[in-house]
């Protein structure tokens, strides 16, 4: 992190920008705090690479799809500008080290840190993906390194800069040399593999402290990339198999990163067509045996949920009512007094209103929140709000309607009582001093049954005796299916 330069500017968008992160070929990263005191990653795309023709669309499609990238693997997008003077886009702001800081401060990573960083970027991967993205530039420095594990940053808008004529002017190259894969190295079509590839010299640098291709130009690095094999001297021999398929020239060869998952934690039970009644009576989930893979069992389950009106939702509320009160009072006036003119006034300010506030208040997000369970920690995120608690800390957990009585149907929380002394999380509030809660509201467009079913069975093997399993809940999920369900067929 370093100071802001004098030709710096002071904000971007409706951020203050209040010191330098860094600097790529696409622009410079800046360390940024909103206007309520939240800290963000801004990049600040380079004005001869916006300046190139069509760059602002691709960048406005690619930031759009790296916003749904989900998984606690990722530093999400959180605002973006495609269309002010210089495009933008802004991430959460994670204070942790880079993993090539990291390495050249402490030296190659022990091999159980390797695995473990090997499985989180494999899960990011699988995220970006998912999202029918291509990282591009997966490389120690794009990787911070938490306590919980690896976050994968500055995915998602490389691909809007390949291809553009500002490239040959500028002289970018779009990835790291030394990391990048042959075919991105040669110009040729860059797939998922592509980041594979890369993942295995990020894993060998992980575990050696050097780059598998060397040091030097630009020039010299791309052909080795090219040409010459990688230098996996001192990689762990447990690992040394899994990097070198990840280094492989031919991108067909190559694992996925569920295959990388695979050989790491062993493959994933795969589910069942129809999967079988869980019993509804509490129980004690076995823990783990010893060295069983506790990440190979991860929960994850996501729903939308409107936000609340805002105040300009509030606003334009009002505004509408105040369209439709207008020609109500002002046409019989305008009759009783002989006075078209206030007639047709009072009509058409009150159709402007009545437009002017359905627009204002209109287009609520859809948000994303997000529940993870692991055999160790129960973790919620919606937005930039995290809540991240120990098994340890939590006396009870629950998932019940939202509304006390209800049916359930699609409106759901998950509720946690925690332990003296556990520290309470911010923005997720709950009846009791003690208790955060996490909505879970579905969406008419998504059947809430296998999330709710995956849950409840993953809340019975981590949270074990901790779990009280809601009757509203264990009635919902032993209905027999029906024909329709709101959102589509219910399976049973």
């Amino acid at each position: 992190m370093h100071d802001l330069q004098p030709d710096d500017p002071a904000s971007v968008g409706p951020y203050r920008l209040s010191a330098r992160l860094g600097e790529g070929g696409m622009g410079q990263v800046f360390l940024a705090v909103s206007r309520s005191g939240r800290r963000l990653a801004v990049k600040v795309i380079r004005p001869q690479i916006a300046a190139d023709p069509g760059f602002r669309e691709r960048f406005r499609r690619e930031v759009a799809a790296a916003r749904t990238v989900g998984g606690f693997w990722t530093a999400p997008i959180v605002d973006a500008d495609p269309d002010g003077p210089v495009p933008w886009v802004a991430s959460d702001y994670i204070d942790a080290p880079d993993l090539a800081g990291l390495v050249r401060e402490r030296g190659p990573l022990p091999e159980a840190e390797v695995r473990s960083l090997a499985a989180g970027l494999a899960e990011a991967l699988e995220a970006v993906h998912r999202a029918g993205l291509v990282h591009r530039d997966l490389k120690p420095s794009n990787i911070l390194v938490t306590p919980d594990g690896p976050r994968v940053i500055d995915f998602g808008i490389s691909k809007a800069v390949e291809g553009a004529t500002a490239l040959t002017d500028t002289g970018l190259v779009v990835g790291t040399p030394g990391f990048m894969s042959p075919e991105q190295a040669t110009g040729a079509p860059v797939g998922p593999s592509s980041d594979v590839f890369s993942l295995g010299a990020v894993l060998a640098y992980a575990a050696t402290g050097r780059a598998p291709f060397g040091e030097g130009s630009v020039p010299a690095l791309l052909y080795r990339v090219v040409h010459d094999a990688p230098d996996l001297d001192g990689v762990p021999p447990a690992l040394l198999p899994l990097v070198a398929d990840c280094l492989d020239r031919s991108p067909d060869l190559r694992p996925t990163p569920s295959g990388v998952l695979n050989v790491l934690l062993g493959p994933a039970a795969p589910a069942p067509a129809t999967p079988p009644p869980l019993p509804r009576t509490r129980v004690d989930a076995a823990p783990a045996p010893p060295g069983a893979d506790a990440a190979a069992r991860i929960v994850e389950v996501t729903a939308g949920i409107v936000e609340r009106p805002t105040r300009r939702a509030q606003n334009g509320g009002c505004l509408a009512a105040l369209g439709v009160l207008c020609p109500v009072a002002g046409v019989p006036v305008g009759f009783a007094l002989s006075l078209p003119v206030v007639t047709l006034t009072t009509v058409v300010l009150g159709l402007a209103a009545l437009v002017t506030g359905l627009v204002v208040a209109g287009g609520q997000p859809l948000v994303r929140h997000t529940v993870q369970l692991t055999a160790d920690h129960l973790h919620c995120r919606v937005r930039g709000r995290r809540w991240s608690s120990a098994w340890t800390d939590v006396s009870r957990v629950t998932v019940r309607p939202t509304v006390p009585g209800a049916r359930g149907e699609r409106r759901w929380q998950l509720a946690a009582r925690l332990r003296e002394g556990a520290p309470v999380p911010q923005g997720f509030s709950g009846k009791g001093e003690r208790e955060a809660v996490m909505a879970l509201h579905f969406d008419d467009s998504e059947d809430p049954v296998p999330a709710l079913r995956r849950l409840d069975a993953g809340l019975r093997r981590h949270a074990g005796d901790r779990y009280s399993p809601d009757a509203v809940l264990t009635a919902f999920l032993d209905r027999p299916p029906t024909a329709t369900s709101p959102g589509g067929p219910v399976p049973g």
